[in-house]
């Protein structure tokens, strides 16, 4: 081969090569392109309250109307009365807290007598139950079926129930009778557990409910006004019992209940002193979490006695729910302005961030 012929040859080796470069350059480039458009058309496609939180807020109680805050889950964006906003109406008085099925919540207004189903991402109304209720609670599904706890009449200790719901078509199908104040629910596989607090008064049982026959089994004892329930990673059962306040002239103290669900009985039982009223039971990753006379405590699911340090002070939460390594507390301050949601994290004892929530915050739900 001469010279001449090999520098050619050369010359268009790299004129190919360099096409070539060119070529899969901006085959790289088109596909980035495409990749971003299909990111932004899907970001474009996300409902407006999914990926977030949401905030019940009680709102004044005997009139007006409570609300629910939105929250973007980068914690950049707050949109107030957001069921307000898409459907033009309220949701009644007091908005006592959501429950979920599927991508259906449930609102419950407790003093209105009233559940606004929604679209959980769009908020958009789907249905209303205002029959057969009386002092709804919290809503809870399990077996393909809601419950729905009622106080009924307060003073009246004999009339309290959970009410069956069609999640179909958001009928009430039946009633199951229970021990006074039903509260709070948590199940486990198909038996469901109520917390019967004792409405305005005491009561210290856990109601056992085979949701497939949707009758009482059983009723557990533990310490009085059972406030908030838990199961961790083994399947214990935990409730936190606040016990009878001081001004019930028979103060007692608080407890927190260990229960075998395979049994069904108390496994074990921590006892706090006389003065001490615990609330607002979490479970995160193997730690149980509680509030206190202004602090948080945190104690293992494997531990044999209650904590003595504190991991948060000088703190003033209406409500408490631990994700995810994070604390998310609520702040009602005087009852009649807006309140605060404040984020911790838990790995460093900080607050993350502050916002302005609805009046009353109360419960903290991640949609």
């Amino acid at each position: 081969m001469t010279k001449a012929n090999y520098l050619l040859t050369m010359i268009l080796f790299m004129t190919l090569a360099w096409t070539s470069c060119n070529d899969d350059d901006e085959e790289m480039e088109m596909e980035m392109e495409m990749e971003m458009e299909m990111e932004m058309e899907m970001e474009e496609e996300l409902p407006p309250y999914a990926n977030g939180i949401l905030v019940a807020n009680e709102g004044p109680f005997g009139s007006g109307t409570g609300t629910v805050t939105f929250i973007s889950e980068d914690l950049s964006m707050t949109s107030d009365a957001i069921f307000n906003a898409v459907n033009g109406a309220d949701l009644g008085n007091v908005v006592q807290s959501i429950g979920f099925h599927s991508n259906d919540a449930y609102i419950i207004a407790n003093v209105s007598n009233t559940i606004n189903i929604v679209d959980r991402y769009t908020f958009e109304s789907k249905g209303i139950i205002t029959e057969g209720l009386n002092n709804p609670r919290y809503f809870i599904s399990v077996n393909n079926k809601g419950y729905v706890s009622n106080w009924g009449d307060p003073s009246d200790e004999t009339d309290d129930y959970i009410a069956i719901i069609n999640l179909s078509d958001y009928s009430i199908t039946g009633t199951i009778q229970v021990d006074f104040g039903p509260e709070k629910m948590i199940s486990n596989d198909n038996t469901l557990y109520v917390a019967l607090q004792g409405a305005f008064g005491q009561n210290n049982k856990v109601a056992v409910i085979n949701t497939m026959t949707d009758e009482v089994d059983s009723e557990i004892n533990v310490g009085d006004v059972p406030n908030s329930m838990v199961i961790d990673g083994d399947d214990n059962l935990w409730v936190m019992g606040g016990g009878a306040p001081n001004f019930t002239g028979a103060e007692t103290a608080g407890s927190l209940s260990k229960i075998n669900t395979g049994t069904n009985r108390v496994d074990n039982a921590f006892e706090f002193e006389v003065t001490e009223h615990p609330s607002q039971l979490s479970f995160d990753s193997g730690t149980l979490y509680y509030y206190l006379a202004g602090a948080v405590y945190e104690l293992p699911s494997s531990g044999m006695t209650l904590p003595a340090q504190t991991m948060i002070e000088g703190v003033s939460f209406y409500e408490m729910v631990v994700n995810d390594g994070k604390l998310y507390g609520t702040d009602a301050k005087d009852f009649s302005s807006k309140g605060d949601l404040t984020i911790y994290d838990l790995s460093t004892m900080t607050a993350v961030q502050t916002l302005e929530v609805g009046l009353i915050p109360g419960g903290v739900y991640f949609n």
